[in-house]
């Protein structure tokens, strides 16, 4: 693809025909050329997994509003990867992942595919965006993101972000009030897992839970202005290096 517009790369962890892509899509056509390469498959919850134990696939989908469409047949960071390694004949001016169907905000971002092709984005040294939105539905109504994915995504294409940083993007479903900067809230996952039996009376379990908030009333976290119907931008970097701490670890170890 050979243009003096932006090449804008495009990944989900929902798949490739899963409706978030070409609302994403549609928002930011305008902003450049775009290629887009996202799993085969559903992938959520696949953070930054890698494929090292089977072969992958690549297949051409039809064109969507001028954006080439690929598939893989792997996961989220995968899809990055032989993006940059088979696909895309230039270095791209952003990478965005998305729109996710549900939330990314407190520290769904260890587990979330979105992020995870986000993050892998951001350590070769490309600007990224993941943008989620809060239905689960999977006929959710997108267009209420749009003028904020526009925003947002031509800012960026605009100005860049500093090196080494992503954003990771939710948005509410309606009723939005406007856009906040915040810091992913702390908490934990809890009844993590649902009991059933099968038809001869054999146990297995099922990924089910809820998110418990250590902090509801800190208006410095994403949660607690998600819930007041902002939008939250939150910066995040590969690099989980607990850096305050190498020196008083080092005393302590006597390293």
């Amino acid at each position: 693809m050979k243009s003096d517009r932006p090449l804008i790369l495009i990944s989900n962890d929902d798949g490739v025909e899963a409706r978030g892509l070409y609302h994403l899509i549609d928002c930011v056509k305008d902003l450049g050329d775009i290629v887009a390469v996202a799993p085969a498959s559903h992938c959520s919850g696949q953070s930054s997994a890698i494929t090292v134990d089977r072969i992958l696939r690549v297949t051409k989908h039809n064109d969507y509003c001028g954006a080439k469409i690929y598939s893989v047949t792997g996961t989220p960071v995968d899809c990055v990867k032989l993006a940059m390694h088979a696909i895309v004949d230039r270095k791209p001016d952003l990478m965005l992942s998305g729109i996710n169907h549900g939330s990314n905000a407190g520290n769904s971002i260890i587990y979330s595919g979105t992020m995870g092709a986000a993050l892998e984005a951001c350590m070769m040294g490309i600007p990224s965006i993941g943008y989620s939105f809060l239905s689960y539905e999977s006929n959710a109504d997108f267009s209420p993101s749009s003028p904020y994915i526009k925003e947002i995504t031509g800012k960026v294409l605009e100005s860049g972000l500093p090196a080494d940083i992503c954003l990771n993007v939710n948005i509410p479903v309606d009723n939005i009030k406007g856009i906040k900067m915040a810091r992913a809230a702390r908490g934990y996952w809890t009844e993590e897992y649902a009991d059933y039996l099968d038809p001869i009376g054999r146990k297995f379990y099922m990924l089910t839970g809820h998110f418990c908030n250590l902090e509801p009333d800190c208006d410095e976290t994403d949660i607690y202005w998600l819930n007041q119907q902002y939008v939250t931008i939150v910066p995040a970097h590969a690099d989980m290096t607990a850096g305050d701490y190498i020196t008083d670890l080092a005393n302590l170890l006597g390293v």
